[in-house]
């Protein structure tokens, strides 16, 4: 089969037998559902090793022969009644189903949202819980601290008491030996 460049594969479509020579005259008319095109002229330009160059004259339309829209289009019909009712019906339907949807949609989203605070709530008791009791072991360690600190002194205070009436003694016994 032999190439044909765009334009004359164009013209070959309106007219195929005219796809073999230089100038293309299209005679039949052709419908383009709102005007009708009585004279596409094509004229070969130039012939190159790069390419050709083609010049399209249409001519201009004509609206002698637009078709008549309501013949092309099926007449509407009045719904029925019960037509008319099935809509309606199925349009309710549909509604109750997307409310539904909605709710169902509301209530999983309120779940959600209360076992979030209640995990929050319950992680929050047992910081709490846990702080209070890191905080009881240490003030039980700080009491036991102190208790066993002022033990010490009152010992070493003891001690001091014990060893100055010792000295005290030894004093009065010097001075005694010594009258």
């Amino acid at each position: 089969m032999k190439e044909l460049p765009l334009v004359s594969l164009f013209c070959a479509c309106l007219n195929p037998q005219t796809a073999d020579k230089p100038t293309y005259k299209a005679e039949d008319a052709v419908d383009l559902g709102w005007c009708v095109i009585k004279d596409v002229e094509v004229i070969e330009l130039n012939k190159r090793a790069s390419g050709q160059a083609f010049e399209v004259i249409l001519k201009p339309p004509s609206f002698d022969s637009v078709p008549e829209l309501n013949t092309s289009m099926p007449q509407r019909r009045d719904p029925s009644l019960e037509e008319i009712q099935k809509k309606l019906e199925a349009a309710e339907e549909r509604r109750k189903c997307q409310e539904a949807e909605l709710l169902k949609h509301l209530a999983e989203k309120r779940e959600h949202e209360r076992e979030v605070i209640q995990k929050a709530f319950e992680e929050n008791n047992n910081f709490i819980k846990n702080a209070k009791e890191k905080l009881e072991q240490k003030m039980e360690a700080n009491k036991e601290n102190r208790e066993a600190l002022l033990a010490a002194m009152l010992e070493r205070l003891q001690e001091k008491d014990k060893h100055a009436e010792e000295v005290r003694k030894n004093k009065e016994m010097k001075e005694e030996a010594c009258r």
